[in-house]
């Protein structure tokens, strides 16, 4: 009961602001003179609105779906830029806010564009205390493949990805967005294949994965594509051992300690989509800690949030001996839109110093 009476409330403030919302760009509309009905307007917020809820009930619904997520965006900034434009009536005419606060929304839209499609290479050095050689990895993260977050954009990361010359590549979860139905749709196994590596390609599950209640086909389908999902088990590669947890999601996941190798005298890398915890891996001896999840707020100001939440919500952090890397991810969730973060992947070369 209280479950229904919780979700009734949030639709109704959901509906309620995406109406304000509605009505702030009707008033700005109408001071440049430009008189489109209000009930037109009013009409494409609700079905935008509607679309972000209705579009998640079945995959054929994946235009709606797609209609949603970009709402997201205008949902966000409507309000930062209705707040904004309240305030600024007071100390300007209606007719140069309205223009002010239009060329803001299409700039931050375009903007977001470019910012969500037009990935960057992060670089990082990392210095372990053990005996190894040299190694190459390049890190992706939070990739959300589906409709939005395309085939052509999994293919401009294996592409960057490429050009490095790994040895490894580490895919630190979410790589699909919920059900890898869209991965399937679209063939995306032939780019995935396309990954060029001198000791393979390993991943993890992350939340969306768990979302879509469809992990043993997305391993099936990751497999498939050459990816190796780590599900709390380790690999050694290339003289180290990589461990892959399972998403906090999973409430039965084993403890890290449980996955701890034997042999301490070997690097440790371990993958856990989530930073929740960096004390203890730090503890138990891990070289290097990889995740993601954050997307580093993805749209301004939400990483005031995520930098709250997580002790590193983005970038290289040492934490005792303890490397850490949080990646803000190559795709994105809901709006394909980033501001305030960017589209990346890492490239990470780690040297060791015992002989």
């Amino acid at each position: 009961m209280m479950r229904w009476i919780g979700m009734s409330l949030f639709l109704f403030i959901y509906l309620a602001l995406s109406f304000w919302i509605g009505a702030t760009w009707i008033d700005w509309l109408h001071a440049l003179g430009l008189a489109i009905p209000g009930a037109v307007i009013l009409s494409l917020v609700l079905v935008a609105a509607l679309s972000m809820i209705f579009g998640r009930l079945h995959p054929n619904l994946y235009l709606m779906s797609a209609l949603g997520n970009v709402w997201l965006f205008f949902f966000q900034y409507g309000i930062v830029l209705g707040i904004f434009s309240f305030v600024l009536q007071l100390f300007l005419p209606m007719k140069w806010v309205a223009l002010l606060c239009l060329l803001l929304l299409i700039g931050l839209l375009v903007v977001g564009l470019y910012l969500a499609y037009s990935p960057v290479i992060r670089r990082q050095t990392i210095h372990i205390d053990k005996k190894g050689e040299p190694t190459r990895l390049v890190i992706g993260s939070d990739f959300h493949l589906g409709v939005l977050s395309n085939k052509r954009h999994l293919q401009r990361f294996v592409d960057l990805a490429n050009e490095q010359n790994p040895n490894i590549v580490l895919l630190a979860g979410d790589i699909v967005d919920d059900d890898p139905i869209w991965f399937v749709r679209y063939g995306m196994a032939d780019v995935m294949k396309q990954l060029k590596t001198t000791d393979g390609v390993y991943g993890v599950v992350g939340n969306h994965e768990y979302y879509g209640r469809q992990i043993s086909k997305f391993v099936n389908v990751m497999a498939e594509a050459n990816v190796q999902i780590l599900l709390d088990e380790s690999v050694e590669v290339h003289g180290m051992v990589i461990t892959g947890q399972e998403d906090r999601t999973n409430k039965n996941r084993k403890p890290l300690a449980d996955l701890k190798p034997g042999d301490e005298t070997k690097p440790w890398i371990v993958i856990n989509h989530t930073p929740d915890n960096l004390t203890l891996p730090a503890s138990l001896g891990v070289d290097l800690h990889i995740s993601g999840h954050t997307h580093g707020g993805q749209l301004w100001p939400n990483h005031v949030a995520t930098r709250r939440i997580f002790e590193v919500d983005y970038g290289h952090f040492l934490k005792d001996s303890m490397h850490a890397i949080v990646s803000s991810g190559f795709g994105f969730w809901g709006p394909p839109m980033r501001i305030g973060s960017r589209c990346e992947l890492w490239v990470v070369d780690l040297q060791f110093t015992k002989k």
